[in-house]
């Protein structure tokens, strides 16, 4: 079938604005293979406010280079290109992508004839630009705004998001109706890029890489280990109310044990080098073992269950830990506190029998829904993600269990329905032994990301061989889920920083309150305010005592603590101080009493907001 305009499509699958980012998208890839002769190219997608496009460089491509690709991306737009649209059977699609030089869209092609039953591909050429694509896009480049559009960044993706795959150079850019509307977004970007975790984090002096430490492997600093501690203690006390027992494991591991769980070689790429240790034993024997650093708990908990005969009156068990683990992440995906190779997991395993799941599923929901209310954490979205029985590596990727996963799937799906909430499910992000429920959330950026899990293990039980006795006098495999709510503290606490902005409720606070003298002469009532609060284990500090109130109380605003009391010779006469909350003009003048003791409700309520 020759090539036809694709003005033939019908209008009504996609809006304009689609059209215009996909149409872009081309149009950035044609400008790429311009100015970088011999690149290849991965997918390029519409998303939600613009497109992406994914490549392999000969030479590199840097922000620098944005003017440059705009001009030629601008020059390609005013040559108004027809888009045209042809469909070919798959022998004469798959030499013609040979012939453009594009193995990764081959292997895609190949895996989307096979998997799906294709027996024929769809291909858009505007200009000398040919792409294996399904449309739709706009009738030429013409319609699409010359000041609509701006590249946004470069980022490094796996091909197909698999880290075994080679690693992409990925461009994103914005593309909107008018100059308007991309204006505003971008305005809108700029702003939320001040509550960035990495840019805040800093500033406030919550963490801290350092190259001599290793490359993801962060360092907490005094006010970030107060916002960890606070998290945890809050995890503690909720998972008490819930039954969960707390445990401790060490870090480390021998490596045979994640051969026997199935962690490897499942998790080999994303795993520290095992360490060789030679042993001489009390016999006089040499012993050669290896030991590797844990990249998740579960093992080591499987082993607490195994430590002793259970019984079905024990299920279920929940033990709880903030574990440690360690995942040699990619170089390149490294950054901030999102993407870390040492990590402190709020981790629990729950083990049950099959008629305890859905119970189970709906407490582990419900705790995740205090939690999040507690944080006031809205903005939230969940994804049943299942195993692709069609996928060529699946094999490779999950357990061989079919029937397993269906019913394992079918269980949570049916509790989400039951429930009534509302989820996408997603193909091919299980965890390799069973199906899982993920929580995502938006980065101020509009990235979405996994911050919270609970996951459903039909298939480790099984190879520990671990056991109760039932109440048939029998021995039978328990279920295990994995949960993690508060996810680890290096995700949690990015996420938590860019959503309060830095400015910690004072519950969460790592200054809840800092005392300022309009003199020094008063500077001996102030310690008394920080002693006594400091006494009832709230974190108050003395201010500077040289700078000018004015300057003081600009200092405590940038540090964005949540408290600051003022006191001059009214409060020391009449045992008051004079409050002045974070992001509040109106300052309030209290007995110091009185303060203390709405402090204190706030800080046990846990409150979002002061209340006097």
């Amino acid at each position: 079938m020759p090539f036809e305009h694709s003005g033939e499509i019908d209008a009504s699958t996609h809006d304009s604005l689609y059209r215009i980012r996909h149409s872009l998208a081309h149009v950035l890839a044609q400008a790429v293979l311009e100015i970088r002769e011999g690149a290849t190219l991965g997918f390029g997608p519409p998303i939600s406010d613009g497109f992406y496009y994914d490549f392999v460089l000969p030479e590199p491509i840097t922000e620098a280079d944005f003017p440059e690709l705009e001009r030629q991306m601008r020059r390609i737009l005013k040559k108004g290109q027809r888009f045209y649209h042809e469909e070919l059977p798959k022998d004469e699609a798959l030499a013609r992508i040979d012939e453009m030089g594009e193995p990764y869209k081959r292997e895609y092609a190949e895996e989307l004839c096979e998997k799906n039953g294709i027996d024929a591909l769809s291909f858009y050429r505007n200009g000398p630009f040919v792409d294996m694509c399904e449309g739709p896009h706009v009738d030429t480049t013409k319609e699409i705004p010359r000041d609509a559009f701006k590249l946004r960044s470069v980022a490094g993706a796996y091909w197909r998001g698999d880290s075994r795959n080679t690693m992409m150079t990925r461009i994103y850019a914005w593309a909107f109706e008018d100059k308007t509307a991309l204006d505003a977004h971008v305005e809108a970007y700029e702003l939320a890029l001040e509550r960035d975790h990495k840019k805040l984090g800093r500033e406030l002096d919550i963490y801290t890489i350092d190259n001599e430490i290793g490359r993801g492997l962060p360092l907490w600093l005094p006010n970030g280990t107060v916002i960890r501690d606070e998290l945890e203690k809050l995890a503690c006390e909720l998972e008490f109310i819930d039954g969960y027992q707390r445990v401790a494991t060490p870090h480390i591991a021998k490596q045979d044990l994640f051969y026997r769980t199935g962690h490897l070689p499942y998790y080999a790429d994303d795993m520290y080098p095992p360490m060789e240790l030679v042993e001489e034993t009390e016999h006089g024997e040499t012993v050669k073992e290896a030991y590797v650093l844990r990249p998740m708990n579960c093992p080591h908990h499987h082993k607490i269950f195994a430590s002793s005969l259970r019984s079905y009156r024990e299920l279920p068990l929940r033990l709880a830990e903030y574990g440690h683990v360690y995942r040699f992440e990619d170089s390149g995906a490294v950054g901030g506190l999102l993407r870390v190779r040492g990590m402190c997991m709020n981790d629990a395993h729950i083990y049950c029998t099959e008629d305890q799941i859905a119970d189970e599923f709906r407490n582990v929901i419900a705790l995740y829904d205090r939690a999040y209310s507690i944080l006031g954490l809205k903005d939230y979205s969940l994804r049943l993600s299942c195993w692709d029985p069609e996928d060529p590596q699946g094999k490779n990727k999950y357990v061989d269990e079919p029937e397993a996963w269906e019913a394992s799937q079918a269980i949570l799906r049916k509790i989400l329905d039951e429930l009534d909430l509302d989820y996408v499910e997603a193909k091919g992000e299980a965890a390799f032994y069973g199906p899982k429920i993920d929580v995502q959330f938006p980065t101020v950026t509009g990235r979405e990301e996994s911050v919270s899990t609970v996951q459903l293990d039909f298939a480790i039980p099984k190879r520990l061989d671990l056991k109760y006795i039932g109440p048939d006098g029998e021995e039978h495999v328990p279920y295990c889920i994995h949960r993690a709510p508060f996810s680890t503290h290096e995700r949690f606490v990015a996420f938590l920083i860019e959503h309060f902005g830095g400015a910690f409720p004072t519950w969460l606070a790592p200054i809840q309150v800092r005392v300022l003298t309009v003199s020094e002469q008063f500077d001996a009532y102030a310690q008394q305010i920080v002693n006594e609060l400091r006494s009832d284990f709230v974190r108050a500090e003395l201010g500077s005592m040289s700078d000018t109130v004015s300057k003081k109380i600009r200092e405590g605003t940038m540090r964005k603590i949540p408290n600051l009391l003022i006191v001059g010779e009214r409060e020391v006469e009449t045992n008051e101080v004079t409050l002045r909350r974070y992001g509040v003009r109106a300052q309030t003048t209290l007995p110091f009493a009185t303060f203390k003791e709405k402090l204190r409700e706030n800080i046990d309520s846990r409150a979002l907001e002061f209340v006097l």
